[in-house]
């Protein structure tokens, strides 16, 4: 299964793609970032993600996509821009009719190191460590991107396993 993760921004988006078999440990496919120049108008950059979305998707054929849920207490009027771009991600997938999880941040952390309140600096390990990478993803935000995918492989293969036993 080849799984595309998207970590919403509107100067930075994250994607990553991994290829994941049951049993086997994920391998990346890509990773980077879509960037919108700074005082761009938010249309203009919802219009440049959405194409970046749909280009990644065009040049690797996921199967499915995983994408972070927003979490924001502090500042409303990023959190509202930010949720333009991850909508226009959303519209992306389904025009494409990719089935779409989505896991907040503190699933990512949890399922990634086993607690939820872990630091940047940890999941980033943890993504290298899972598809067996000799160094950190950068920037941030693709290594985020590529924690929602591994995350989505692994609650996938966990609920693959209990449909087995059932």
């Amino acid at each position: 299964m080849r799984i595309l993760g998207l970590d919403p921004g509107t100067g930075i988006f994250g994607f990553g793609v991994i290829d994941f078999t049951l049993g086997k440990k994920p391998k990346m496919v890509t990773a980077g970032v879509i960037t919108t120049p700074a005082h761009t108008p938010l249309p203009d950059r919802l219009v440049e993600i959405y194409d970046g979305i749909h280009q990644i998707i065009s040049e690797t054929r996921p199967d499915a996509a995983s994408i972070e849920k927003l979490f924001f207490s502090r500042n409303i009027t990023t959190g509202i821009s930010v949720s333009h771009a991850r909508g226009v991600a959303i519209l992306a997938l389904k025009q494409e009719k990719l089935p779409i999880f989505e896991y907040t941040p503190l699933q990512i952390k949890q399922t990634l190191t086993g607690y939820g309140r872990a630091e940047k600096k940890q999941i980033q390990e943890m993504v290298r460590m899972h598809l067996g990478l000799l160094a950190v993803p950068k920037p941030d935000d693709a290594a985020d991107a590529l924690a929602a995918a591994i995350t989505h492989s692994l609650i996938g293969a966990m609920t693959s396993q209990d449909k087995l036993k059932t």
